[in-house]
């Protein structure tokens, strides 16, 4: 089953407030910025665990791998 940058992206908005996804990807593959008030005060590992568990069982299942970028608004409005 391939999946695509858009239905990963629609997943992670389903399962986390956020302002801002950005997928991209080559239907195993993928690369996303995620932009979450959720992240404040956490650590990147904890942004991610927020994030896969936002994925579920499709990291497992869909998702052979997934690079991410995570920011808090705070952090990506110095970025942009």
């Amino acid at each position: 089953m391939t999946t695509t940058p858009e239905a990963i992206k629609g997943y992670i908005e389903q399962g986390l407030d956020c302002e801002h996804v950005q997928v991209h990807g080559d239907g195993r593959h993928f690369e996303a910025v995620i932009v979450s008030k959720a992240f404040e005060g956490k650590g990147m590992v904890q942004q991610h665990q927020l994030v896969y568990r936002a994925l579920g069982d499709r990291m497992h299942e869909e998702i052979h791998a997934l690079s991410m970028k995570t920011f808090t608004p705070e952090q990506w409005s110095k970025q942009v």
